[in-house]
């Protein structure tokens, strides 16, 4: 049964003047300052409690979810003032998602929701054929969480749901981190086909979900450049860029990464598949140096670095490494050869990317073109009403000798 909250019930939750206009402009989230704490004080509220969010007139704003000790204290589920959040809204928006996704996609190898994006904020699911993984960032989403299970089965009928409920944002809300099987057994690993490469992809130690959809298509646009090319793939995880590369045509192909765990993957995904790339196991920046000591070069080189700014106060910090690592890539490429840069923080803008990319040839005498810019894959949908949504930068640039 759809256990159905009334809406006369539900308590509310009421904004001070005049906040009520991002809301309005279609933004989901509600910090906390936003608030007026003094006619609906936030103590007043459980993490995961529903509330009727309204502007300080009363205007209906949505209906959502609320954590008090976040500093995103809510997030809306809901603008329809006659269905409040419940089994039923989790099963539509599952079945809008899925109908985008069938639409883009032959095969059930994607990202079923990706949170706000999808109208549904602090849930992921990535879809592996008949086993789904996903992951709860928010106390609103954990609270609703055997709902969601319900509607995943209803909507996909999967073998298996897995949760990874393992990463940091969890912990920006009070939340205990695991790994558990909603229902079904959690396989050792899940198996992904792309480009005509079959990887077998860790989930119990795998990185997020265990694979990143997002840059499906940034991969797959490197592939016109790496004929015949020496590549070089930095933050390799299990091969997805150079592995890739190497069915594409590269000669040569270097994978680098940080975990042992990765590379094994990486190793045994290539010999399934009869490719044979040298791995390197290390720190980035290390590798990086190293190899310019040895005078190596390549012809294209791919940095897809994890977040170096997950929050504004890593600016500083995280604007230098990216600084430095375009620079360290830069230097090892040919006289002619092709960089991909990217970036998965929000944080970093684009134009910020780019100057980044600039710099590092003005500091080696280098000229660059940049011939291609991507984003995150279309099963990564931006809101156009939040920002945050737009993240994953990947900018092919040609670096030839001044």
């Amino acid at each position: 049964m759809d256990a159905s909250p009334n809406t006369s019930q539900l308590p509310t939750l009421r904004l001070k003047r005049g906040e009520d206009r991002r809301l309005s402009a279609g933004h989901l989230w509600v910090f906390s300052n936003e608030v007026d704490s003094e006619r609906t004080p936030l103590a007043a509220f459980a993490p995961g409690d529903h509330v009727r969010i309204v502007s300080d007139r009363d205007k209906f704003l949505g209906y959502g979810y609320v954590n008090p000790h976040s500093l995103i204290c809510a997030r809306i589920l809901t603008r329809d003032a006659a269905h409040p959040p419940s089994r039923s809204l989790l099963v539509h928006r599952l079945q809008v998602a899925q109908s985008l996704r069938r639409a883009l996609y032959e095969a059930p190898l994607y990202r079923c929701v990706f949170g706000e994006s999808d109208a549904l904020p602090g849930l992921v699911l990535d879809r592996f054929g008949d086993i789904v993984v996903g992951q709860i960032a928010t106390a609103g989403m954990e609270a609703m969480r055997a709902d969601i299970e319900r509607a995943v089965e209803k909507v996909l009928s999967p073998a298996a749901l897995i949760w990874k409920n393992d990463g940091g944002a969890r912990d920006l809300e009070g939340l205990p981190r695991y790994q558990e099987a909603a229902f079904g057994q959690a396989p050792a690993t899940i198996t992904i086909e792309e480009g005509g490469v079959a990887f077998q992809v860790p989930l119990a130690g795998g990185q997020k979900t265990g694979w990143f959809f997002d840059q499906a298509a940034n991969r797959l646009a490197l592939r016109k450049y790496v004929g015949g090319a020496r590549v070089l793939d930095v933050f390799s995880y299990v091969g997805a860029w150079g592995l890739g590369a190497l069915r594409a045509g590269a000669t040569e192909v270097t994978c680098v990464d940080s975990s042992a765990a990765a590379l094994s993957a990486l190793s045994e995904n290539a010999a399934a598949n009869g490719l044979k790339p040298d791995v390197i196991r290390g720190d980035a920046f290390d590798v990086l140096a190293s190899l310019h000591a040895q005078q190596r070069k390549f012809d294209v080189v791919v940095i897809d670095p994890p977040a170096f700014i997950k929050r504004k106060k890593d600016m500083r910090k995280g604007e230098a490494a990216y600084k430095r690592l375009n620079r360290l890539a830069m230097q090892l490429l040919d006289r002619d050869g092709v960089l991909v840069s990217c970036s998965c923080s929000y944080h970093l803008s684009a134009d910020a990317l780019v100057e980044a990319i600039q710099g590092a040839a003005r500091h080696l005498n280098r000229f660059a073109q940049i011939v291609e810019i991507g984003g995150q894959a279309p099963d990564h949908p931006i809101h156009p009403a939040i920002p945050e949504t737009r993240y994953l930068k990947a900018v092919f640039v040609r670096v030839v000798a001044e």
